[in-house]
Formats: C-alpha cells, structure tokens, sequence
C-alpha cells in the first residue's frame, strides 16, 4: 500500500490502530528493518502481534497518554477502522505541539477533510487505495489482452502491411507510424507508411530527414497491393475515402468514418498516438532504438506544446519512459530547423501586409509556393507586443490556405476558423494552432493567371480578412 509519501529517510514509526491494513503496514516496515512501535485496543491482537516479534502495547488510541507514549516516533500512521477515534488520536498527537509526520485512516472524502483540519499530514482511505489499485490493474490486463489481440492480427498478414498515417503528417502521425512498424517487423512482417498530400512543414521534412525513415506517397504505390491496412493516428485528417477494408485502426480521436475494423484501439483520453504506442512498445517488449525513442518522444511533445496544451498522465509517464533512449541532439536539431529563403519573403510580406485589431492580428502574405512558410510566419508575428492571435493566408495553386496561432486561453482558434469558413472549408488542428483550406473560385469566380493577381489579391484579402474579424468578434476599432 502506498500513500504517495516518500518516508525513506524517517527511521521510527508507530502504528496507532492495527486492523488488517495497520498489520500489513507494520509487517511491511518490519521486513524493512524499521523500528515500529503498534498500539491497538484488542488485547488478543496485541498478544498475537507480540508473538510475532513486533512491539505492541495495549491501549486505547483516543486515550490521553497515547501521545506521550509515541512522543519519539518520527511518523504517527493512525489506522484504526474506527474513524472518530483516529480524529481523537490526531487532535491530542497536534495538541503537544510535536513535529511528527501523521497519516490518518479516513473513510470517505469527508472525514478525509475533517482529519486534514486536525492536523492529518496525510489522509489514506482504504477502499480508494483498493479502488486504484484495481483500476492499475483493469488497465494492465486489458493493455495485454489488447496487445495479444494485435498481435494477432499483425501476424496474420500474408505478405505486406500497409500503416496510413494522417493526411499531410505531423510528428505524432509519423512517430505512431514509425512505432508501429518496428512492432510489425519485429514479428516479422514487412510494413510500409504511406501517406496522402505532402510532409510539408519544415520542422517535419527535418524530423523525417534526420530519423532517416522512409515514407511513400499513397497514389505512387499498388494500394491494394497490401493484405493489411492499419490506419495509425489518421481521424481528423481530411481523410479521403478509403475504397478498401481497414484492419487496424489506432488513434487518439474518434475518427468521423465508421470503420468495421477487426483491431480498434481509440482513446480520446490522452493527447497523442504516440502515447498509446509507446504503451504497445512496453507490452510487446520491444527493444526500444533511439530511432523509435526519439520519434514517439517528439510525437508526444509535439502533440502537446512541449506538455502545456491538454497534457494527460499517461503523456507525462510515456515520455518519461521514453526520455533515456532519445536521442536529444536529433530532437534539438529538429526543433530549430534553419529558415529557407522563401520563408524569410513570406514572414516579410506578412509582417508588411498585417492589420492588427485589439491584440488579434490578419495578415496576407500574397502568392506562395510553401505552405509551411505560413505557418512559421503566424508563430513568428504571435511574438509582436500586445498580440495574442494570428492568421496568416495566401494563394496557393488553386486554393487559399491559411494558418492561424492562437495564446489566448479564452478562444479556440480551430472553432474560430470552422465559424468563419464552416461552408467552404475544413478546419484542422487544435485550440492554440489550427490551419484551413478554402478553394480560390468560392470567393473570387475567376482562374489564377498573370494577369489578374492583383484582383486576386484584392478580392482574397477582403473576404477572408473580414470572415475572421467578424469570427473572431472584432469590429473595425478592435472592439
């Protein structure tokens, strides 16, 4: 049993109340070779306690002289079952005035206040201790049933696994994957990751470069070709339809297609797929290369603003695990990617073309090759003094692409980009950075060419701009 104190350096204990719980303590501290002082008020359970080499005394814990007799001990665990008693036992321990650790017994969230405002240093209640204990347990034994369910679909693949990760990927669709495959091939089947749309960001072409994995566009392979799909951190992607079965499906977001896969492990419970593989990683005993390591560990950190946005527990535990078999000079060299030349010209437009209302800014950086070059430019202006939101779009081959940041915790930027382009666009991302997609005729009615730039220009910046002020409920004075 565990209180969640650390105790190592404390050398003499007394246990005041010794029921099945005192026992088990007193006998664990024992073994340890503490020196434990037990005082219960069942002359039988005393005798019974001295016959086994332990140091009890008879008495009665709300006594007066109870306090005195255990005035040398470092630590006071009172455990009775009796929890009025234990509230005695702690009021007259703090009456004394003596510096001692006291944990008490209390049995429902209740008493547990009620011992603390006595003076308790620390409350345990048994049956959430037991509670806890057996929702550790639940969650082992369904991880491994789950693993062995996986396992058996892996294993029977014939000839070549297919793991689809996210549309356009980012970190944790490419870390999951990666993950995903070492398992795969450390049951001997041959995986590949495929993709749709492109690695764009340039944090991400880093990340892909520098682990050296090798990813495959999903339209320059025999798709079909593949005995076994699984679809890897794939939900909410702008997915494209899927004109085959799925057999596996993992992701930490409940994906908008219903698929009848014959694996599905969805948690929306924790922020990353990269947490739920690196709890696969553990179960399959995999042997863990800094490669994997250091991908699911940036998934993670990625996913979660370097755990600042919606991190969970089991994020918190993944990445500990992970932590000593990364490799950080790769981490740090993907996290401070160089700036291209095409990136500087667009953060210059952006910043030239910039229209701030209150602290929201908007901001059009005119005709673009790079996608990613938007979204490094609305990190960037998120720097400037007074501003607390981004939005920076452009004209892109056919479409108008448009990246937005977001510190201010009272608004969610991917709701601000869904209320303003709901009907034309599909908003991906979360509350702090979202991006959007819009095609180029909804707004203007006429093609791209040399000729009318400017007028495409003109008539991109006056819609998107005022759609996004007027999301964002900003009017002209930035009120």
């Amino acid at each position: 049993m565990s209180t969640g104190i650390t105790m190592a350096s404390m050398s003499t204990y007394a246990i005041l109340g010794c029921g099945s719980v005192g026992y088990a303590v007193a006998e664990e501290l024992a073994d340890e070779g503490k020196d434990v002082l037990i005082i219960d008020a069942d002359d039988g359970r005393v005798e019974a306690l001295r016959d086994q080499d332990l140091n009890a005394k008879t008495a009665d814990i709300a006594d007066e002289e109870v306090p005195e007799a255990v005035a040398d001990r470092d630590v006071v665990l009172i455990l009775s079952t009796d929890i009025e008693a234990n509230q005695a036992a702690v009021e007259r321990i703090r009456d004394r005035g003596d510096d001692q650790f006291v944990v008490a017994r209390a049995s429902d969230p209740v008493t547990a206040d009620e011992l603390r405002e006595a003076g308790a240093d620390a409350v345990i209640n048994p049956s959430q201790v037991i509670a806890d204990a057996a929702l550790r347990a639940l969650e082992t034994g369904e991880l491994e049933h789950k693993a062995g369910q996986l396992a058996d679909v892996i294993d029977a693949t014939e000839s070549k696994l297919a793991i689809l990760a996210h549309d356009n990927p980012g970190p944790d669709s490419i870390a999951s994957a990666v993950a995903f495959r070492a398992i795969a091939e450390a049951r001997g089947i041959e995986a590949d990751i495929l993709y749709d749309g492109e690695i764009g960001h340039q944090e991400d072409r880093a990340f892909v470069n520098l682990i050296g994995v090798e990813l495959l566009a999903r339209d320059e392979v025999d798709f079909d070709g593949y005995d076994t799909l699984a679809l890897v951190d794939h939900a909410r992607s702008m997915e494209r339809e899927i004109e085959r079965p799925v057999d596996i499906l993992i992701d930490h977001n409940e994906p908008d297609t219903d698929y009848e896969a014959a694996f599905t492990d969805v948690r929306s419970n924790v922020s990353s797929t990269s947490t739920i593989l690196t709890k696969y990683v553990q179960e399959f005993d995999l042997g863990l290369d800094d490669t994997v390591a250091t991908a699911l560990l940036y998934g993670i950190r990625a996913e979660t603003l370097d755990f600042k946005r919606d991190t969970t527990p089991a994020d918190l535990t993944a990445a500990s695990y992970l932590y000593p078999f990364a490799d950080h000079d790769t981490l740090e060299q993907v996290e401070s990617p160089s700036m291209s030349p095409e990136t500087l010209d667009v953060l210059a437009e952006a910043i030239r073309n910039r229209e701030v209302r209150g602290s929201h800014l908007v901001s059009n950086a005119g005709f673009i090759h790079d996608r990613d070059a938007l979204s490094q430019a609305a990190q960037h202006l998120l720097n400037l003094e007074g501003v607390t939101t981004t939005a920076v779009f452009a004209i892109d081959d056919e479409r108008i692409t448009l990246s937005a940041r977001s510190k201010d915790i009272r608004l969610n930027i991917r709701n601000i980009l869904e209320d303003a382009f709901e009907d034309i666009g599909e908003a991906v991302g979360h509350s702090t950075d979202a991006t959007v997609a819009i095609p180029l005729g909804i707004f203007t009615g006429i093609e791209t060419s040399d000729d009318n730039r400017e007028t495409l220009l003109q008539l991109t910046e006056e819609a998107v701009r005022r759609k996004l002020f007027a999301a964002m409920g900003v009017d002209e004075n930035g009120s």
